[in-house]
């Protein structure tokens, strides 16, 4: 029986419990564990070395994993439709709100700009590039928003989405989806 919750698979064998630290769909398959369906793509995403672009934003996969085109993105300003997607695929329209400056009563009219400015659409940018990396970590966007939504001890108890509104916070969280999906907790 697997029990996917922060970034901890606990294989139940008889009659003890082993603990196996940080699991992604390749060590799945080394650890010899059924895989579900739902792993089938990211387990191939995850060899591939893929970090995918997010279903139903309308941002290209190149802006979120190739620096040029990331930068080139941010300056060009994305478009501010992306914001309402963002918040209609993830939710949270707190951190979002916080990412542009603004409250969550006037985020929408971040909505109908033609583009952000550089620094709103880099936060932005960078906002979805850690929801991407997740999805390479996790696998599916439910799963990453759970953890999103979770409290891991890597970030001292504190919820990711909580700390996505600065440039900081969003290093810090992607370190941690970087060691769950390379497999790097001690």
């Amino acid at each position: 029986m697997t029990d996917w919750r922060e970034g901890v698979l606990m294989l139940e064998a008889h009659q003890f419990d082993v603990m196996l630290p940080v699991v992604n769909a390749r060590q799945v398959g080394w650890l010899g564990v059924a895989e579900e369906p739902s792993l089938q793509h990211s387990q191939e995403a995850a060899m591939a070395g893929d970090e995918a672009a997010i279903q139903g934003i309308d941002i290209p996969a190149s802006a979120l994993v190739d620096r040029t085109a990331y930068i080139e993105t941010a300056r060009r300003g994305v478009s501010g439709h992306v914001v309402g997607q963002a918040v209609g695929v993830l939710g949270h329209r707190e951190t979002f709100a916080g990412l542009m400056g603004t409250t969550v009563g006037n985020l929408n009219r971040f909505y109908r700009r033609p583009a952000l400015g550089p620094a709103q659409s880099e936060a932005l940018l960078d906002m979805l590039r850690v929801v991407s990396r997740g999805l390479a970590a996790f696998g599916d966007l439910d799963r990453v928003q759970q953890w999103l939504d979770s409290a891991p001890p890597a970030l001292d108890g504190d919820r990711p989405i909580d700390l996505c509104d600065t440039f900081e916070g969003r290093r810090a969280v992607d370190g941690v989806l970087h060691k769950i999906r390379y497999g790097e907790f001690p």
